[in-house]
């Protein structure tokens, strides 16, 4: 990270990349993907986001960092030691519901409104139940994913799945989509109608 991300890094920030490394977390978000995130959620005053994926809150401090005070995010994770460091480093913050649940089940049973920005960082809304995610995304709303470049932490498989979800996205109506070869390599939708319509 260089001086000048330095000087616009959430403060919470350098605190979550030690307890990274001291518990030996072989997938935190890159911070060009947060800064990306806090820059799209800043787009949408009053808006109300979603992280599937919660880890160690990196990604999550970022889009804290460029919300106003009127929006809310959900961030979920089925890891209840993630979750409850979250809730530690994110003490007080009230725009913020964490949440220690199976992702599907979640998905699967969701009644409350639409997002304006859904971060998936879990296969979770990405190989599994990707419509239902999609469903749940506002008209102009932003869809973001990462770790589409094949990295060396990556487990057997991963780069199968990674080309199969690239297809589906792709083939969707409704979305238009930019896949660029940046950072962990990301994919930004937008919906631009009615999901499948």
């Amino acid at each position: 990270m260089n001086a000048l991300n330095m000087l616009h890094t959430p403060a919470v920030y350098p605190s979550l990349l030690e307890q990274s490394e001291a518990r030996g977390f072989t997938m935190p978000s890159d911070s060009k993907v947060g800064s990306m995130l806090r820059t799209l959620v800043a787009s949408k005053p009053n808006g109300i986001f979603l992280e599937l994926g919660t880890g160690m809150g990196l990604s999550l401090a970022w889009m804290l960092d460029g919300m106003d005070s009127n929006s809310k995010m959900i961030s979920l994770d089925s890891d209840m030691e993630l979750v409850d460091l979250a809730k530690q480093n994110f003490f007080g913050e009230n725009r913020l519901e964490l949440l220690c649940v199976d992702g599907e089940g979640w998905l699967s049973g969701y009644k409350g409104p639409n997002f304006d920005l859904i971060f998936a960082d879990s296969w979770t809304g990405k190989d599994s139940l990707l419509d239902s995610t999609l469903n749940l995304l506002n008209v102009g709303g932003f869809y973001v994913i990462d770790d589409m470049v094949e990295q060396p932490n990556w487990p057997e498989g991963h780069g199968e799945k990674a080309k199969t979800l690239i297809g589906d996205l792709e083939s969707k109506r409704g979305l238009k989509i930019t896949n660029m070869d940046w950072s962990t390599g990301v994919i930004i939708a937008v919906k631009v109608d009615e999901y499948g319509k």
